[in-house]
């Protein structure tokens, strides 16, 4: 099976062609043994370019996290997701639309010596509602709330960005067992889907700090998503601006809310390498 392996932010993914290889294949099994980080390539997922299903759209693209389970959407592998398909010549729109199951979605490439250093990506409106996240509880909107988690209890505001998220606010990032609080708030029983969980320590009135923990995926270096759905919550709880930089363990990623409340995410993709995973054989 042939391969890129790329990265946002040190959140790395691998990414197979399907024009090239075709569709029929058993992509759960295979995001299992190719993301494995000692007996695989080693990743965060596995991501599918995908000729498109709907008119409209450009390309289509599905996300599998390390365990096999298929993800919404991801904000860092859109990036990785529209510099493979500018930079192979599959497309030389500079902005385009790709289909995910979280909606269509369109990044746009930011250029530098003809080769893409930047995409922003229109990651569309985070909602707060508890039904949409989804979050077991009385209708209305789920910020600000307090969580209990493993003995303690937790400022938590949870968010949609196409998939779910709970934004855990805390004082000293660094105080955190993230592997240990994060696992206990993805399975929490108020959420019947999982959630991503973002632990958030609010630097200035433009700038957070993130921790996370990926439903699927365990600890990450990053999460676009995350990266959204923290600035949207930091805003909606009047800890930020608009213009939010969310320094997370990889790099800086950049979120800016627009007067409509969409939510736009820039920062870098970078290509790692490239091979065939020879190991990988079809099931009789």
């Amino acid at each position: 099976m042939k391969f890129v392996k790329m990265h946002g932010c040190g959140n790395d993914y691998v990414l197979v062609n399907c024009f090239e290889v075709g569709m029929d294949h058993d992509w759960h099994r295979l995001a299992r043994e190719i993301s494995d980080r000692h007996f695989g390539v080693g990743s965060d997922g596995l991501i599918l370019v995908m000729p498109p299903s709907s008119p409209g759209v450009q390309f289509r693209m599905r996300m599998f996290n390390s365990d096999g389970s298929e993800g919404e959407m991801c904000g860092n592998g859109m990036r990785c997701f529209a510099k493979y398909v500018y930079e192979r010549g599959l497309t030389d729109r500079m902005e385009f639309a790709v289909e995910t199951p979280a909606g269509i979605i369109r990044p746009r490439v930011i250029l530098r010596d003809g080769l893409v250093e930047l995409v922003r990506v229109d990651m569309g409106v985070p909602s707060f509602e508890r039904a949409e996240v989804p979050m077991i509880g009385a209708p209305g909107e789920a910020v600000g709330e307090t969580l209990a988690a493993g003995g303690a209890q937790y400022t938590v505001t949870c968010v949609s960005m196409g998939n779910p998220h709970c934004v855990v606010f805390v004082d000293d990032l660094g105080s955190i067992e993230i592997p240990r609080v994060g696992p206990l708030i993805e399975r929490h029983e108020v959420f019947p889907e999982g959630t991503n969980v973002e632990f958030v320590q609010v630097l200035d009135r433009g700038s957070v700090r993130m921790g996370v923990w990926e439903r699927g995926s365990g600890r990450t270096l990053a999460c676009g998503t995350g990266a959204c759905a923290s600035a949207a919550a930091s805003h909606r709880m009047g800890f930020t601006g608009r213009r939010t930089r969310v320094v997370a363990d990889g790099g800086i990623l950049e979120v800016e809310l627009d007067d409509s409340g969409r939510a736009f995410l820039t920062g870098p993709a970078e290509e790692i390498c490239s091979g065939v995973f020879t190991k990988w054989r079809e099931p009789e």
